[in-house]
């Protein structure tokens, strides 16, 4: 493994794992917080066992993640106690990805990974969103992981990844590491780099890709599904 991608693994575990302790409730916070934790969060279930059934965490943790959730609006918004209901918007989850990522610019990425989370297209995540998609991501079988991805490479949501939406995301993710790729890949290199992907994914030659395409050829390639297991023992 290329010292470049041991690095992007080394952040994005380092990011999830910072996720996952402000939804649990075990990152340290002053005082003040505490305090305006202790008296305005308070965890009331609705649709709990719904919610149990949809994912892999128990009813213990999926308390715990509704605390840590507020906990995660409040860091990066302070503004969010107005809102107690409870969701991340666009912005915020902008915010909590420039903090890991501080070398590149992580604003195009952050935005394809919100789209992939927002479910219902409403420009905010909800509690539920965040969760059914966390428990994939982290507890998740291979074939879940397999269609989360699908599912972040396909922009539009129609079903298919172009060659353009793969080239966008693959930009996206050099745009994310910024300085620490070295020497930086010229547009035509990932250009080059999405033609020889795609053509592997592409058996129809028919321009697109489908989940199954997607599915078949990524169980087949070994790096690829070790890079699913990167937030295995994230947790």
């Amino acid at each position: 493994m290329s010292s470049r991608r041991r690095r992007c693994k080394r952040q994005l575990i380092k990011f999830t794992q910072h996720i996952a302790r402000l939804i649990t409730g075990t990152l340290n916070s002053d005082n003040e917080d505490e305090e305006q934790e202790s008296t305005m969060v308070r965890y009331h279930p609705e649709n709990l066992e719904q919610l149990q059934s949809q994912t892999h965490f128990s009813r213990q943790e999926l308390q715990l993640l509704y605390r840590g959730f507020k906990n995660v609006r409040v860091q990066y918004n302070p503004t969010c106690w107005e809102c107690p209901s409870g969701v991340v918007n666009e912005d915020t989850f902008k915010n909590i990805y420039a903090v890991f990522f501080p070398l590149g610019d992580s604003s195009k990425y952050a935005q394809f990974l919100f789209n992939a989370f927002d479910k219902d297209k409403n420009g905010s995540l909800s509690f539920e969103e965040l969760v059914c998609d966390l428990s994939v991501l982290l507890r998740g079988t291979t074939e879940e992981k397999l269609n989360w991805a699908f599912n972040l490479y396909d922009i539009n949501k129609d079903g298919q990844i172009t060659k353009e939406e793969m080239l966008d995301i693959l930009k996206s993710i050099y745009d994310l590491m910024g300085k620490s790729i070295h020497p930086r890949l010229k547009e035509e290199a990932v250009r080059q780099h999405v033609r020889i992907f795609f053509q592997k994914m592409d058996r129809n030659q028919d321009g697109v890709v489908t989940i199954d395409e997607f599915s078949d050829c990524c169980q087949k390639d070994e790096n690829i599904m070790q890079s699913l297991k990167i937030f295995d023992n994230a947790v």
